[in-house]
């Protein structure tokens, strides 16, 4: 695996042909604590306008005939952050993402990556890595076509388990 640049994978989520598949598995990100500290400081018009650029761009690529799929695996009850994410989803799903959510008491016995994922037309992986304060240390880049099918794997084993965003109880 190589690490990569943000840039360097914003580059791939922009250019995929046809498929990108997100796993998300944590309960907090650090790196959104800004936008996170204006929504509970009562600022959810502004957040939501900085959720633009992301949704015009999965408006575009659905128009195009882009498939967008999501999985938040999640602790239940929700986190202050996770409730947080479920209100911006909105936007994603009315944007055109598939976004679903797992509670991760589900999940025990199916096998997972150990970090959060993007994965591009079946044939190129980046894997989120965090340290203990919630922030993105590292983006790692695969084509290895094991790890490839792995992720897969997995990602096609927790969309068997998933609730739609619209149907996810808030808890």
């Amino acid at each position: 695996m190589e690490s990569i640049s943000p840039t360097h994978r914003s580059a791939l989520i922009a250019s995929f042909k046809h498929e990108a598949l997100h796993l998300e598995m944590r309960d907090n990100y650090g790196g959104d604590r800004p936008w996170f500290d204006r929504w509970l400081a009562g600022d959810r018009d502004g957040v939501k306008e900085d959720m633009k650029p992301w949704c015009d761009q999965v408006r575009a690529g659905v128009a195009t005939g882009k498939i967008y799929r999501r999985l938040c695996v999640v602790s239940e009850p929700l986190s202050e952050y996770q409730r947080w994410s479920h209100e911006l989803n909105d936007l994603k799903v009315e944007a055109g993402e598939d976004l679903r959510w797992v509670p991760r008491r589900l999940v025990s016995t199916v096998p997972l990556p150990g970090n959060d994922f993007w994965l591009f037309d079946s044939e190129t992986v980046t894997f989120g890595l965090f340290d203990g304060e919630d922030m993105r240390t590292d983006i790692l880049l695969s084509r290895d076509p094991e790890v490839v099918q792995f992720c897969l794997d997995a990602f096609a084993r927790l969309w068997k388990l998933s609730i739609p965003h619209h149907e996810y109880p808030l808890k």
